[in-house]
C-alpha cells in the first residue's frame, strides 16, 4: 500500500478535546482513494469506525459525523469511493473485487496505525456505518472480512437486483437516477453500464443482469454477516423500501447476531431523516459492541417513528417513537378486511401512457411521501387503466405495521400481465384517498393469459387508519417509476380472498410527555422578575453614537468571537470591514468560514468577544433601538401554519407595535409574490413559498439594512432571477443589502462588493469587479484533469500562491513576482499538456482562488 504524505489540520468546535484530521490519497488495487482520518488528541488506544457515503457523493458528506465521533473515543476514517470525489477507478456497485476489497485495504492501514485498538495483530477494533451506498458497503464488507466487529446501515439494499427489478420488473426512474447521480453510464464499469442499457432499451431485466446485481449485494454473503447490526430504514423510500432491511434482519439474526431494526420517518423519498437522533443511536450501539460498554442503553429491539399531528409553531409533523422488545417482521398480528367488487377489466395503454403516478423519486425534502403523512392524497390513476376493490368502514382505529397481502386472479390477453398494487387509505365520504408513503409494488405475471391465481404482498407500511375510513386496494396497469410493457393488451382481475393487514400488536408509542415550558416556564418567570428587581436601577454602559458614522449602515472593526470553553480557538478573529449605502454586499465563505456567527453578533443575538459593530454609528448589543432600522433573514423563519400568510405578516407587524402604515404590508407581499397564496394556511406552503414569506417579513417597514442568509433556498431559477432584481432595485433606493449565499453565479451577478472570509478571517474585500479580476488569476487549459501531486508540484513553484484543479485544467494564482510565460515554461518541464493559457474572471474560481479551493 502507497500512502501519499497526511495533511494534517486542527477541528475546532465548542468542545474538548481537540480533533485531528490528516487527509491523505492512498494507492492500492489500481486505484488512488481519497481518505481523511480523525482523532482526538488524547493519547491511548481507542476503537475505529469507517464511515461510507453514500452514492453520488464523497468523505465530505460524512465529516461532521466523523468529528463528532472522534471527540467520543474514536478513530475514524472516511474515504471517496471509487470514482466519486477525488478517488479514482470506475463504480463497480461494492463490487467484492473493487470497492470491497478497498475497504479491506482500509481495515490493512489501521490495524498499523497507534491510535486504534487491536483485537490482535492485524485485527483493529472496528465498526462500520453508512447510508444507502455506504450502507451497502458495510454490510458487505462484515460478510467479506471477519475483522468488522460491529456495523450500523441505514437506508440500504440487501439484494439489488430485488430492489432495482421488484418481482420481475424494472425501477426506471430510479435506477436512471442511480446512473445520472454516477456521472454517467461510462462512469460505471464496462458490464454495468451495457447491462444497465440492454435493460433501460428493452424494459425488462434478464438473467444475466438479476445474477450481476445479486453478486455485489450483501446476501449474497448473508450466511457469512455474525456481527451486531443496527437495522436503520426509511419509510418514504421507494428505492430501497422496508422489506430490504426485514430480509437482512432475518439473514442476519439467523446467523447468531444482534439485530435492532429501526423505521425512520424519513427515506429516499424525502421527510425527515432524524439525523440528531440516528446518529447518536449508531454512536450507542458503537459504545456497546466496539468500546464493550454493557452499560449503554442501546434501544429497543424495534423502533418505529410515527407522525403525531403538526407543530403550530413551525408547522412541521411531529414525530414520536412506537417501540418494542422484539422485533415483529412484516407479518405479525394479522387482520382480515372483505373487500367488494366484481371481477373487472382494464387497459394497458400502448407506450405504457399515460403512466400512473405513485412516488417521484429525486424530489428530496419535497417529496410526496412527507405529504401522505399528513393525509393528503396526491397520487393518481387514470381512469379505464386500474381495478379497485373496496372494504367496508373500519370500526375502530387500525395501525397498519408490515406488509398487507391479498390473492387475485389474473387474465390477460397478452402472455403476461404487469400490475401495480397499492392500498389507499379513504376518508368517509370517499371524497379524499391517501397513498401511505406513496408505496406501490410492482408484480410481473408470467402465463397470464390461461388465467393465474396470484399472492400479492403489498409494501410494508406503519399506517394509521382511523374509524370510519375504508381501505381500498387499487390495481393498475402502468406506474410512471416502472418500466411496463408497451404492447397493448386488456387484464381481467378478480378477488380471491380477503386483505390481510398486518397491526404488530405489541409495538406501543410512547405516550407524549409534557411540554417542557410546563415545567421551566413559572421558575424561569421568577427569575426573570428577581434579576429585573435587582438591575432594574443599574445603568448599562452603552458607547456613544459616532457622529462621523451616522451615515455608514455598518462598520464592524476587530470583531472576535472565541469557541465555547476555548481560550485560543475562534470562530471570527479580528474581522473588519465597511459598508455604504447603496450596496449589495455578497459575504462569502466556505462551510465554517464564520459568516453566519458574524450575522449573529450584527443581530444583537450574540455577544462578541472582541471589537465593535456599528450600525448608522451605534453600537450593536441585544436590544440595541438601532436594531428597527435592519431587517433580517436568519436560518429560517417560524409562521403559524394555521393562518395565512397574510394574517402572519399582519401579526408579526402588530408585535413591533409600530403604527400599521409603516409596515408597507402591500410593497412587502408585492415582492414575495405569493398571489392567491396569501390567503391559503401556511401549512399547505411549499419550501420555496415559505422562503419568499419569510423574505418579505423581513422587508416590512423597508429597513435601511437588510440582511438575507441563503435566500434563494428552496426558490426555482425564475424566482432566484427575481429575488435577485429585487435585492438591486432595493438597494437602488439608496438602501443596503447583505446577502450570505453559497450561489456564486447569483452574488456576482447581484451583488456590487464582497466580504471574503476563511477559518473566521476576513481574506479579501472590495467591489465585485476589483475581486474578480485580482490576484492574476489564469486558466491553463490541459484537456484532461490534472494529477493531485503535479497539482502540489506547481502550487510550490515560485511566484504561484496557488493551484486549483478543474474538470478540464488548472486554475492558478500568481503572485507579484509570477508571471505566465515562466509559468507556461515551469508546466512544459512538468509535463503537463497545456492546450490554452489566459485571464479568468469567474467569482466562482477567484473564490476558490482566495480561500485555495477548501470549499
Amino acid at each position: 500500500m502507497l500512502a501519499g504524505a497526511g495533511t494534517w489540520t486542527a477541528v475546532a468546535d465548542d468542545n474538548a478535546p481537540a480533533v485531528r484530521q490528516a487527509d491523505q490519497v492512498m494507492a492500492f488495487n489500481g486505484v488512488r482513494i481519497d481518505t481523511s482520518y480523525f482523532t482526538s488528541t488524547e493519547a491511548g488506544r481507542r476503537p475505529a469506525v469507517l464511515l461510507a457515503h453514500g452514492f453520488g457523493g464523497s468523505k465530505n458528506d460524512v465529516r461532521q459525523q466523523a468529528q463528532d465521533l472522534a471527540r467520543d473515543g474514536y478513530a475514524v476514517l472516511t474515504w471517496s469511493a471509487r470514482s466519486f470525489g477525488r478517488s479514482t477507478g470506475k463504480i463497480g456497485l461494492n463490487d467484492p473485487k473493487g470497492e470491497v476489497a478497498d475497504v479491506r485495504k482500509l481495515i490493512d492501514w489501521l490495524a498499523k496505525q497507534p491510535q486504534v485498538e487491536l483485537d490482535k495483530t492485524g485485527d483493529p477494533r472496528v465498526g462500520m456505518a453508512g447510508a444507502s451506498y455506504g450502507g451497502a458497503i458495510a454490510l458487505e464488507t462484515a460478510g467479506y472480512d471477519d475483522r468488522v466487529d460491529a456495523i450500523a446501515p441505514a437506508i440500504t439494499y440487501w439484494n439489488l437486483a430485488d430492489a432495482l427489478f421488484p418481482n420481475g420488473v424494472f425501477k426506471k426512474l430510479w435506477a436512471g437516477i442511480f446512473v445520472n447521480s454516477g456521472g454517467g453510464c461510462e462512469r460505471f464499469e464496462t458490464q454495468i453500464c451495457q447491462m444497465y442499457e440492454r435493460v433501460a432499451e428493452s424494459g425488462t431485466p434478464d438473467a444475466q443482469a438479476v445474477k450481476l446485481l445479486e453478486e455485489r449485494s450483501p446476501s449474497a454473503v448473508g450466511d457469512r454477516i455474525k456481527v451486531p447490526t443496527l437495522l436503520m430504514q426509511g419509510q418514504t423510500d421507494s428505492l430501497f423500501p422496508l422489506g430490504q432491511a426485514d430480509a437482512a434482519a432475518k439473514a442476519i439474526r439467523a446467523n447468531g447476531a444482534p439485530v435492532d431494526v429501526d423505521w425512520i420517518a424519513g427515506g429516499h423519498d424525502g421527510g425527515d431523516m432524524e439525523t440528531s437522533r440516528v446518529q447518536a443511536r449508531v454512536q450507542s450501539w458503537f459504545d456497546r459492541y466496539l468500546k464493550d460498554d454493557k452499560g449503554t442503553d442501546t434501544g429497543p429491539a424495534f423502533r418505529v417513528t410515527r407522525t403525531g399531528g403538526v407543530d403550530s409553531t413551525d408547522g412541521q409533523a411531529l414525530l414520536r417513537g412506537a417501540s418494542d422488545d422484539t422485533y415483529p417482521g412484516l407479518e405479525s398480528g394479522r387482520k382480515s378486511f372483505a373487500l367488494t367488487g366484481r371481477e373487472q377489466s382494464f387497459a394497458n395503454p400502448a407506450g405504457a401512457n399515460p403512466p400512473a403516478v405513485s412516488a417521484l423519486p429525486g424530489l428530496g425534502g419535497g417529496g410526496l411521501s412527507q405529504l401522505s403523512s399528513l393525509g393528503v392524497g396526491v397520487s393518481l390513476d387514470f381512469p379505464g387503466q386500474f381495478a379497485r376493490f373496496d372494504s367496508a368502514p373500519v370500526a375502530d382505529d387500525v395501525r397498519i405495521t408490515g406488509s398487507p397481502t391479498v390473492t387475485v386472479h389474473v387474465k390477460s390477453t397478452g402472455d403476461d400481465a404487469v400490475l401495480f398494487g397499492k392500498v389507499y387509505d379513504v376518508g368517509p365520504g370517499g371524497t379524499q384517498q391517501v397513498l401511505p408513503s406513496q408505496l406501490v409494488t410492482p408484480l410481473r405475471v408470467e402465463g397470464a393469459k390461461a388465467g393465474k391465481d396470484v399472492t400479492i404482498t403489498l409494501p410494508a407500511i406503519d399506517h394509521d387508519v382511523e374509524q370510519g375510513h375504508r381501505l381500498r386496494l387499487v390495481l393498475a396497469s402502468t406506474d410512471l417509476g416502472y418500466a411496463s410493457p408497451t404492447t397493448p393488451a386488456t387484464y381481467t382481475v378478480s378477488l380471491k380472498g380477503d386483505l390481510e393487514v398486518p397491526t404488530a400488536p405489541g409495538v406501543a408509542t410512547a405516550a407524549a410527555p409534557l411540554p417542557a415550558w410546563v415545567w421551566w416556564l413559572p421558575l424561569a418567570g421568577a427569575v426573570i422578575a428577581l434579576a429585573l428587581l435587582l438591575t432594574g436601577r443599574r445603568r448599562t454602559s452603552v458607547s456613544p453614537p459616532d457622529p462621523e458614522l451616522a451615515e455608514v449602515p455598518l462598520q464592524i472593526t476587530d470583531l472576535s468571537k472565541r469557541y465555547a470553553k476555548s481560550a485560543d480557538r475562534y470562530a471570527v478573529k479580528e474581522l473588519s470591514f465597511r459598508v455604504e449605502k447603496g450596496q449589495v454586499l455578497g459575504l462569502l465563505g466556505p462551510n465554517g468560514a464564520g459568516k453566519t456567527t458574524t450575522l449573529r453578533m450584527l443581530m444583537g443575538l450574540i455577544k462578541p468577544d472582541d471589537g465593535e459593530i456599528r450600525v448608522f454609528g451605534r453600537a450593536i448589543g441585544p436590544g440595541a433601538p438601532v436594531l428597527s432600522r435592519v431587517g433580517a433573514f436568519v436560518e429560517g423563519a417560524g409562521f403559524l401554519p394555521h393562518l395565512s400568510g397574510r394574517e402572519n405578516l399582519e401579526l408579526y407587524w402588530a408585535a413591533t407595535g409600530r403604527p400599521a402604515e409603516d409596515a408597507h404590508l402591500d410593497e412587502a407581499l408585492e415582492i414575495a409574490g405569493l398571489g392567491d397564496a396569501l390567503a391559503r394556511a401556511v401549512r399547505t406552503y411549499s419550501q420555496g413559498m415559505r422562503q419568499r414569506l419569510a423574505i418579505a417579513q423581513a422587508m416590512l417597514g423597508m429597513p435601511d439594512l437588510l440582511i438575507l442568509d441563503e435566500p434563494t433556498n428552496g426558490l426555482d431559477p425564475p424566482q432566484i432571477r427575481e429575488m435577485r432584481e429585487v435585492m438591486i432595485r432595493y438597494a437602488a433606493a439608496g438602501r443596503t443589502v447583505i446577502v450570505s449565499s453559497h450561489l456564486l453565479a447569483e452574488v456576482e451577478q447581484s451583488c456590487t462588493h464582497l466580504v471574503v472570509m476563511d477559518r473566521g478571517r476576513l481574506v479579501q474585500a472590495g467591489p465585485v469587479q476589483e475581486i474578480i479580476g485580482s490576484g492574476d488569476t489564469l486558466l491553463v487549459g490541459t484537456g484532461t484533469p490534472v494529477e493531485e501531486p503535479v497539482v502540489e508540484k506547481i502550487a510550490a513553484l515560485p511566484g504561484v500562491v496557488s493551484a486549483v484543479r478543474t474538470d478540464d485544467g488548472l486554475l492558478v494564482r500568481l503572485g507579484a513576482d509570477g508571471s505566465a510565460r515562466s509559468l507556461v515554461v515551469e508546466l512544459v518541464r512538468l509535463e503537463v499538456p497545456v492546450e490554452s493559457v489566459g485571464p479568468h474572471r469567474r467569482l466562482e474560481d477567484a473564490f476558490l482562488t482566495l480561500i485555495g479551493g477548501s470549499a
